[in-house]
C-alpha cells in the first residue's frame, strides 16, 4: 500500500539509498531539510533552535528520522556536544511534532546504532541484550530516549541500531578502501573485536519491511547475521580486492592519532545479532560478507 513518508536526514549516505527505492516502490515522499523548503514536498526544519514547520507533517502516514553527526572523528568535548545534541534534538523535536499532530502518522522510525550496547567482548547481543556504558552507550539510550513522546502518543516507534553499514560511496568502507587498495590495509590491534556490519541494500529492504510490518516496535538490530572479527573482515576485504593485508595498527597508534573515539569505534566491538528482523521474517540480500563485498565492490 502507498504510504505518504516523511524522511529527515535524506541526502546522507543512507537517506540517499532509502529515497529512490521507496519512490520506486510507489510511495510519496515529503523532505524534512534544513534551510528554506524551496522543492516541492520538502518541509523546512531547524532542530538546534526547536523548529519544524508541523503543518505540513498533518496527515502522513510514516516519519523516518535518519539525522545525526558522524562519530568518526577525534572527539573533542565541543565535538561530543555536537554528536550528541544532532541526535537527541532532532529526535526529539521530530517526537514532540508529531505526538501534537490533529492526525498523527502511524509509524516513526529513528535510526540508532549498536554502540548503544558498548564494548562487550564476545558476548552474543540481540534486542533484549541491556544497553551498555561509555560516551557511544550513553548517546544511544538518549538518542532513543528522546523519541518517547511519539511512544507515548500511541505512534508505532522503531528504533534502527545501524552496525558498519557497507555501501560502495560511503560509510566506513569507503574510508578503508583507499589503503586496502593500495595493500596496506591490515586488521587493528588484536584483531579480535567484533564487527557487526550489514550492506546498504539490506539496510533499505529492511528499512521498507520495518514500514510495511506493523507488529515491529522497539529497537531493531541493523545488522547481517554473521558478524565478523575485525581480523576475519580485514581477511576478508583484502582478498576481495586481492590485495595483501599483513599489516596491523597498533592500538596505542590509533589513540594517539584520535584519542577516545579509536577506543570506542575501532579498537571495541559487537557482537550483535539481528534478531527481531529474523523473526518477523526478512530475508537478507547479503547474509554473508564475501558477497556483501563482492556486490559493493562492484558497484564502487
Amino acid at each position: 500500500m502507498p504510504l505518504r513518508i516523511a524522511v529527515a536526514g535524506s541526502s546522507g549516505f543512507i537517506g540517499s539509498a532509502l529515497i529512490p527505492a521507496l519512490v520506486a516502490g510507489g510511495h510519496e515522499i515529503v523532505r524534512i531539510t534544513r534551510g528554506a523548503a524551496s522543492a516541492p514536498g520538502s518541509v523546512s526544519w531547524d532542530p538546534a533552535r526547536g523548529q519544524l514547520d508541523r503543518s505540513a507533517l498533518d496527515g502522513v502516514d510514516a516519519v523516518v528520522n535518519l539525522s545525526g553527526e558522524s562519530v568518526d572523528e577525534r572527539w573533542t568535548a565541543d565535538r561530543k556536544r555536537r554528536i550528541l545534541a544532532s541526535r537527541v534534538d532532532a529526535t526529539g523535536l521530530l517526537a514532540r511534532t508529531i505526538a501534537a499532530l490533529p492526525r498523527r502518522p502511524a509509524t516513526f522510525v529513528s535510526a540508532s546504532a549498536v554502540g548503544i550496547y558498548g564494548d562487550r567482548g564476545s558476548e552474543s547481543l540481540d534486542e533484549t541484550s541491556t544497553t551498555g556504558g561509555g560516551f557511544l552507550g550513553e548517546v544511544g539510550t538518549a538518542w532513543e530516549a528522546a523519541a518517547d513522546p511519539a511512544r507515548a502518543a500511541g505512534i508505532r516507534t522503531v528504533h534502527t541500531r545501524f552496525g558498519i553499514v557497507l555501501g560502495a560511496h560511503g560509510g566506513a568502507l569507503a574510508k578503508m578502501l583507499p589503503p586496502f587498495k593500495l595493500g596496506a590495509g591490515g586488521k587493528i590491534a588484536s584483531g579480535a573485536q567484533w564487527m557487526s556490519w550489514i550492506a546498504l541494500a539490506d539496510v533499505v529492504g529492511a528499512l521498507g519491511f520495518v514500514l510495511d510490518v506493523p507488529g515491529i516496535a522497539g529497537p531493531v538490530n541493523f545488522t547481517a547475521p554473521t558478524p565478523v572479527t575485525n581480523a576475519d573482515f580485514t581477511h576478508a576485504l583484502g582478498h576481495a580486492l586481492h590485495r595483501p593485508t599483513v599489516a596491523t595498527i597498533p592500538a596505542f597508534a590509533l589513540k594517539l592519532a584520535f584519542g577516545e573515539m579509536a577506543q570506542e569505534v575501532l579498537v571495541a566491538g559487537q557482537r550483535v545479532y539481528p534478531r527481531v528482523l529474523e523473526h518477523a521474517g526478512y530475508r537478507f540480500q547479503y547474509p554473508v560478507l564475501a558477497d556483501a563485498l563482492q556486490s559493493v565492490l562492484s558497484a564502487a
